[in-house]
């Protein structure tokens, strides 16, 4: 399998173009991030290139403090789409493959329709770029009050925007815990899933320990024929580095 590091929490104590030269000299085959924003696009880029690493994704803004989003705010919609075009324009600076659009906290039909139009409206931009925009269903523990907390509701949202390049982030850790049953909806999923992350449940710490077999899970995957980094969102205890010897553990998994 290929691996990317999710820099919002690896080596999150770095400088961006920092943390690519560092995931780099740990083996990793792609990066990502959050809000990358405080960091030069130049800088960032700049640091991609030396490595040869991509840079996966990255988020919209999360809005004001306390909010998680802005896409489906009613009555926001200014607001969430210059934060779409912040993100889509670091994205192409950089050369970044995806935007995560997030949804925010809300409920309800009004909420529905505001994101299936800003999706909409992201999705149309993106593709002039080449780029693919992602929701990502997060869970009611770590998001209480998130608007998108399930894969069938993301589904039906991808076919509400009906656009080839709107797809799903598939995040083990927040699938199995709003879920379970992962391999089964990675086989239905497939063909829908822009991006994987992973993470153990539920300390949202490295794999190798809880209630998710990530061997099975990632030989499932290779079996499938998914080639493509899956992001290590996780969150370590202590140094990084020290908490990496899952990726000795899995690196022979579908012969990579």
């Amino acid at each position: 399998m290929k691996f990317s590091a999710n820099l919002g929490f690896l080596w999150a104590d770095l400088p961006l173009p920092d943390a690519i030269r560092t995931a780099k000299a740990h083996g990793f085959d792609a990066v990502e991030c959050h809000w990358p924003y405080a960091n030069p696009a130049k800088a960032v880029a700049a640091a991609l290139a030396e490595t040869g690493l991509a840079m996966l994704g990255l988020n919209t803004i999360r809005g004001n403090p306390g909010e998680n989003g802005l896409s489906a705010l009613p009555g926001r919609e200014a607001e969430a789409r210059a934060a779409i075009d912040m993100a889509l324009d670091y994205a192409q600076a950089i050369g970044a493959g995806a935007v995560h659009v997030m949804a925010g906290f809300a409920q309800g039909p009004a909420a529905h329709d505001s994101f299936v139009q800003n999706l909409a409206y992201a999705a149309g931009r993106a593709a002039r770029h080449g780029l693919t925009i992602l929701i990502e269903p997060l869970n009611r523990y770590d998001a209480p009050g998130y608007f998108l907390t399930t894969t069938d509701q993301a589904l039906a949202i991808v076919a509400a925007v009906g656009v080839p390049n709107l797809k799903l982030m598939f995040d083990c850790y927040h699938v199995q815990l709003m879920e379970g049953d992962l391999t089964h909806r990675l086989s239905a999923l497939a063909p829908h899933i822009g991006h994987m992350q992973f993470a153990s449940v539920p300390d949202r710490g490295p794999p190798g320990r809880g209630e998710i077999d990530y061997r099975h899970v990632f030989a499932h995957l290779a079996a499938m024929g998914y080639d493509r980094p899956l992001g290590a969102e996780y969150k370590p205890v202590g140094p990084t580095e020290d908490s990496l010897e899952w990726l000795k553990t899995f690196a022979d998994i579908g012969g990579a």
